[in-house]
């Protein structure tokens, strides 16, 4: 592909002395790139922070220019090495204006860069809401797009499902228009496309007006949660739960929107000074007892027992505290699957824990669920999906042992047809992702067309997406702490 025409009388010099006011500078702290789970880090060639499209097409003519990589992201918040590069990194969190509000037809222009949270304090303005809202707001639009996140609700889909069309800039330097109806290929592979198919600088968002929703929670022994898995799941709009294996107790939490007035819960005692802190030291001992984190689990278990009725804004009920640095793994498993794959779930977690020498998982374990779409990439893609996610928390950002315990437990969501979330750490490659997602070659197809170069293929699309195997491209090449290998 040859260079955008206005930028060919640019000199190379001039490009660098134009970027320099948006350069972070090397000795700043910011110059190197972390996730927010600690678990992933990169000192990128040269990182970015653009205020206009026209700074992005010039960070793209550079990279052209220099042969480099363009990886952007937003706030760091995939806990793997989806953002991560040793190429240029693109900022967008300054790109972060709402473009246009049309409230007869329910829907926003936005930028890619602004965050959830900021969305729905705009979208308050205006008395709408988004349709659905996965368990944090930290992230940025772009983010959650590229990598099909998703809510709960199995009549919802992943929030993807929701994009009316994206304004790309492609690797040529070419701002392009794309929805179901143009371009479609290109739209249907960026709102699953692991910010390979191009820069996604703004979505058409449809969106609802705004609504509360009331939350029942209550809990359930595990025996009878998957006992009534069906009517639980399709008893109300949006249903989440919570498995403590410590105690075998799932705590359900079902939403349906609501016109009753709020009642928030909440309480700094239980919420915070339990749940958070004295949680978080409890598991810090116990990276030295691990036998404690079984006791730390039941202690869990039991602050989110009992039965809470809250009433709030939308996306105050859909968020939850996620709590300190972790790793995790979600992966996405046919429904018709769900009560088979949690049985084995269940017998493999009672022989750990059963056994004093074995692997101790944290908690809890997440279950959620989405309704089918066409989006190639997307784990929803065909089918209605349960999703399945573990954590091992990192107690003052100290790690712990999770290798075994998420090999384990990725064998057992495979066996069940399994497809890991994208912004999560996982080890498929090609041949197995081909496998899983009749679409895949398409994909591939649409990335050759429209970044024939590479432009925006990072160590993680070249190894999970195009199956390059050096070393320079390893799973762990990005790895925070490396003590943890041997785990």
């Amino acid at each position: 592909m040859q260079p955008t025409s206005h930028l060919d009388a640019l000199t190379t010099e001039t490009l660098y002395e134009t970027l320099r006011p948006i350069t972070v500078p090397p000795s700043s702290k910011y110059a190197r790139f972390t996730n927010w789970g600690t678990t992933f880090t990169c000192s990128p060639l040269a990182v970015f922070e653009p205020e206009s499209e026209y700074q992005c097409e010039l960070i793209l003519e550079l990279a052209r220019r220099e042969g480099k990589v363009v990886r952007a992201v937003g706030v760091g918040h995939s806990p793997s090495d989806l953002a991560c590069t040793t190429g240029f990194m693109l900022r967008t969190t300054k790109l972060d204006r709402l473009l246009e509000v049309n409230v007869d037809k329910q829907y926003v222009v936005a930028q890619a860069g602004i965050t959830l949270e900021a969305l729905h304090a705009h979208l308050a303005k205006h008395d709408l809401a988004m349709i659905n809202v996965g368990s944090i707001s930290d992230q940025t639009l772009g983010g959650i797009v590229t990598t099909a996140t998703h809510g709960t609700g199995i009549d919802y889909g992943v929030i993807s499902t929701n994009v009316m069309a994206l304004t790309l800039l492609l690797a040529d330097g070419s701002r392009v228009p794309c929805s179901r109806t143009e371009r479609s290929d290109l739209f249907i592979a960026s709102i699953c496309g692991l910010g390979s198919t191009g820069l996604i600088l703004n979505v058409t968002l449809q969106v609802e007006p705004a609504f509360r929703l009331r939350e029942v929670r209550e809990t359930l022994t595990f025996r009878d949660s998957v006992r009534q898995m069906h009517p639980l799941v399709h008893a109300s709009q949006h249903v989440r739960l919570r498995w403590y294996p410590a105690t075998d107790q799932v705590s359900v939490c079902s939403a349906d929107r609501s016109v009753e007035p709020c009642k928030p819960v909440g309480d700094w005692f239980w919420d915070r000074l339990l749940a958070y802190h004295v949680t978080q030291f409890l598991l810090f001992i116990a990276r030295y007892v691990p036998s404690l984190v079984t006791v730390v689990g039941r202690f869990s278990a039991w602050l989110s027992s009992g039965y809470v009725v809250a009433i709030d804004t939308s996306h105050r009920i859909f968020n939850i505290d996620c709590g300190f640095p972790q790793h995790t793994t979600e992966w996405a498993i046919p429904y018709e699957n769900t009560q088979a794959c949690l049985e084995d779930l269940h017998t493999w977690l009672r022989q750990e824990l059963d056994n004093p020498r074995g692997l101790r998982p944290h908690f809890p374990i997440e279950i959620r669920f989405s309704d089918s779409d066409d989006i190639w990439l997307s784990p929803s893609s065909g089918q209605k999906t349960c999703w399945i996610g573990i954590v091992q928390y990192k107690p003052y950002g100290f790690d712990v042992p999770y290798r075994k315990l998420f090999a384990r437990f990725e064998d057992i969501l495979a066996r069940h047809g399994g497809r890991p979330h994208w912004a999560k750490a996982h080890g498929l490659r090609p041949d197995a992702l081909r496998r899983l997602y009749p679409r895949f070659d398409d994909f591939v197809r649409v990335l050759q067309e429209v970044d024939p170069r590479g432009t925006f293929r990072n160590e993680y699309v070249q190894r999970h997406i195009f199956g390059r195997q050096e070393k320079e491209f390893d799973g762990r090449v990005f790895k925070r702490y490396r003590p943890s290998q041997a785990k």
